[in-house]
């Protein structure tokens, strides 16, 4: 798995990105109170694709709105359709902001990282101290893994188990939330 691959692979979907079915409002909110998504706070959201979780974040009133996508189509939609929104095309393993941000999410996307060691590194650079950092899907392991399997194998790894991503979290972060089930995977903690 290389990232001109995966930018080509989410390059080509973006146009019909959208019409994936909606997010559940209901494991979203779970979510995002699990990842301390409050108002008056500032978010990165990493791989943020078109904005899919934009909406939810200023239902909460955020301070701020910034996201990265590797895709340069994922973010020219994003742009287009939230423009309050600061979003850049960039890589997270390298990436270099000059905010800091309260809440870092990674929303669908965790297993399109070919190094995600880098990835979190880098990012808690970018984490206030006490600042939440969020790995989630809006969906099961299981279910994940058998929709990568069929259209993604290319440019995903299989998602962790919990136990094993927040072992990756854990020299970083105070892990507090381990949840894998069959609507929703998520794993968050508190920088250290």
């Amino acid at each position: 798995m290389n990232k001109e691959t995966i930018r080509e692979f989410f390059n080509n979907f973006a146009p019909q990105w959208d019409n994936e079915p909606i997010a559940d409002k209901e494991i979203i909110d779970t979510i995002l109170d699990n990842a301390g998504v409050n108002e008056n706070i500032n978010v990165l959201d990493v791989a943020c694709g078109t904005g899919v979780l934009f909406p939810f974040y200023l239902e909460r009133n955020i301070k701020s709105i910034a996201a990265v996508d590797l895709s340069p189509e994922m973010v020219k939609i994003a742009k287009s359709k939230f423009p309050q929104a600061d979003v850049i095309c960039g890589d997270a393993e390298s990436i270099i902001l000059d905010n800091q941000f309260d809440v870092i999410m990674i929303y669908n996307a965790f297993p399109h990282f070919p190094e995600p060691v880098k990835v979190i590194e880098n990012l808690t650079k970018h984490l206030k101290d006490g600042g939440r950092f969020c790995i989630a899907h809006g969906m099961s392991k299981k279910e994940l893994d058998e929709i990568h399997m069929k259209s993604a194998g290319k440019v995903s790894n299989a998602l962790l188990e919990c136990e094993e991503l927040a072992e990756l979290l854990s020299p970083y972060f105070n892990v507090d939330i381990k949840i894998s089930n069959d609507k929703m995977y998520q794993v968050c903690g508190t920088k250290k």
